[in-house]
């Protein structure tokens, strides 16, 4: 529905037309009235109306001061004069401004609405041409754009097609230039090329087409209109036409590094190293998180991580580099902890989807304390397992002097760690382990009656005097006294 107001300072013209005028039925909403001049350009200028009806003497502003004005600002504004007797000349000079009808007073509503007829006609038609203009206008853009895309995919094979959908200027064009982000981005005017823009499935593309070399002033300031803009954005290097493919890569892959290195700014691919200058370094980083990883240390895990990170992503790397050192140590790891390696590829879909979302240092971490904290759970069985073989070997040989040495070498540990791993799960010594399970044993085979020389040799002890001492400080009685206790009751 189109918009009018209508301005008179007559406020019975203006209650008139309110009233008298069907404009709804002519698909117009009367959006206000104004008494004066300057009180009708206020309102103009609030409501934008695409008709304005107003009367050629009012006070503060008149008529033709008002149209001059409204037609400077819009000239897409309609506009209709009321005159009255002996006011043709101030006609005149309103068709010379350019208003559209005038009606003469006393006005009727006849005249009104064949003015009103005559600009709906006019406007309609107008609308008609721009929307006509705005479809050639966007199917020139659309094949534009299917063109550059075909040149970024294809390049020397669409570079005729491109050429000639791009124009004359299209022989001008001497280098391309590719910028990416995740969100769209302001790239300024200038007339050494020209932008077209682009959207892939995760970027918005800005594809420059240069007809000269640009001044450094010029990339310097684009630069730091995109770093004060706080976008992510890469760059790629300048390929000639038939090279724009390579542009599209660059600028995809440098835009990966500004996520990657959490720089909210502009990274040209030129800026890329191909990871850490010390490989060494590198190598002996890769290592201390694989013992961080095997020492089940979390902590540990984490801070040599962060080393890692610090040290690879210093000489700002291309990200490719960074993902494949990245699932070398993570293989590494899985294996480190005794993990089989998913034949799915489950890292490396992990990595792509973490790389896609700007997470890829986060992604590296929580993986490998996740392996960490794998690592400690096996740790801890296997130490659970260690300790209940050595038990079990224990009670089962108590009827000899079984040692820790014998022990460890059942279970598969250094008699060392056995010896600090049984006090640290059960709370006592081995040997007071194995003591008191003699002790136990021999306190069965006195209840059944047995001599305390052939309980002793059936308990380790080749010394029955020796047996007795041990048994005394266990149960604060001497076998025979434990025996008679047990079978006088």
């Amino acid at each position: 529905m189109w918009k009018a107001v209508v301005c008179d300072d007559e406020y019975i013209v203006l209650e008139a037309l309110s009233i008298m005028i069907d404009w709804e039925g002519l698909g117009i909403r009367l959006a206000g009235t104004a008494e004066d001049g300057l009180s009708a350009l206020e309102l103009i200028r609030r409501v934008k109306p695409d008709i304005v009806l107003t009367d050629i003497r009012m006070p503060g502003l008149d008529g033709l001061q008002l149209i001059e004005t409204v037609l400077s600002e819009a000239p897409d504004t309609h506009c209709i004069v009321f005159s009255g007797f002996n006011e043709f000349e101030y006609v005149k000079r309103a068709i010379r401004l350019g208003v559209a009808d005038y009606v003469e007073k006393p006005i009727t509503e006849e005249a009104i609405e064949r003015a009103l007829g005559k600009v709906l006609g006019r406007i309609e038609r107008e609308s008609a041409i721009r929307s006509m203009e705005r479809k050639l206008q966007d199917t020139d853009e659309a094949l534009l754009k299917k063109a550059v895309w075909e040149l970024l995919l294809f390049g020397k094979e669409a570079e005729q097609a491109w050429r000639e959908q791009f124009g004359p200027e299209g022989d001008r064009v001497a280098g391309v230039t590719v910028l990416a982000a995740a969100e769209p981005f302001r790239l300024p005017e200038h007339p050494a090329y020209r932008a077209i823009r682009l959207r892939d499935d995760k970027h918005h593309l800005a594809v420059m087409f240069h007809y000269m070399d640009l001044p450094p002033a010029h990339w310097d300031s684009l630069v730091d209109e995109l770093d004060d803009a706080g976008l992510a954005v890469g760059i790629s290097l300048t390929h000639p036409p038939e090279e724009a493919h390579a542009s599209w890569r660059e600028a995809v892959q440098a835009h990966k590094a500004a996520k990657l290195l959490g720089i909210r700014g502009a990274v040209r691919f030129g800026e890329l190293g191909s990871g850490s200058d010390n490989p060494s370094r590198l190598s002996a980083l890769e290592e201390a998180i694989l013992l961080a990883l095997r020492a089940g240390s979390r902590t540990m895990v984490a801070e040599e991580a962060d080393r890692f990170l610090r040290e690879i992503l210093e000489s700002k790397p291309d990200p490719d580099t960074v993902e494949s050192e990245m699932l070398k140590i993570i293989y590494a790891a899985e294996e480190a902890v005794g993990e089989h390696r998913d034949p799915s590829g489950k890292p490396h879909i992990e990595i792509a989807e973490a790389a896609a979302e700007g997470r890829l240092s986060e992604w590296f971490r929580e993986r490998l304390e996740r392996l960490a904290e794998q690592a400690a759970a096996s740790r801890d069985r296997d130490k659970h397992s260690a300790i209940e073989k050595a038990k079990e070997y224990v009670v089962q040989n108590a009827f000899r002097d079984v040692s820790l040495q014998e022990t460890a070498s059942f279970v598969g540990l250094h008699p060392a760690y056995l010896s600090v791993l049984f006090k640290e799960t059960t709370g006592e010594t081995f040997i007071q382990y194995l003591t008191r399970n003699r002790v136990e044993l021999a306190k069965s085979l006195l209840r059944k009656g047995m001599k305390i020389s052939e309980v002793s040799d059936r308990v380790g002890y080749m010394n029955p005097r020796h047996f007795g001492e041990v048994f005394k400080r266990h149960t604060g009685m001497t076998p025979g006294q434990y025996r008679d206790s047990q079978l006088s009751s």
